[in-house]
């Protein structure tokens, strides 16, 4: 039951948006155990951001949820493929990216808790 949530000042095309999220949908591999089956994922593009009191270039804040847990080693190695996702689909440089991961232990779907 993973979720990909990504902000991002920079102005994406559809198609740009469609690769972040099929490529996105790939990575998630990496987490043992999960897959693109049951993935959702977001992006938000456009939203007024600032870093190291700087506007003017392109970053992301990048939210994992998981259902359950894994090792951080999982979560370094997709850390790695998000940063390069990002620069290729939305030149967004890796030292202005954020990956957060939260580790969810109750998850609803169709009407009901896993």
């Amino acid at each position: 039951m993973p979720f990909i949530n990504v902000k991002t000042n920079a102005s994406l095309s559809n198609e740009q948006k469609l690769e972040l999220q099929n490529r996105l949908s790939d990575a998630i591999s990496l987490i043992p155990g999960k897959s693109y089956h049951y993935l959702m994922i977001a992006v938000e593009d456009n939203i007024s951001m600032m870093f190291h009191r700087d506007t003017d270039i392109n970053m992301a804040m990048v939210e994992v949820k998981l259902f359950g847990s894994s090792t951080r080693s999982a979560y370094n190695e997709l850390t790695a493929e998000i940063s390069t996702i990002l620069n290729e689909v939305a030149q967004i440089d890796g030292k202005c990216c954020y990956v957060k991961f939260s580790e969810v232990d109750h998850w609803g779907y169709d009407g009901a808790l896993f």
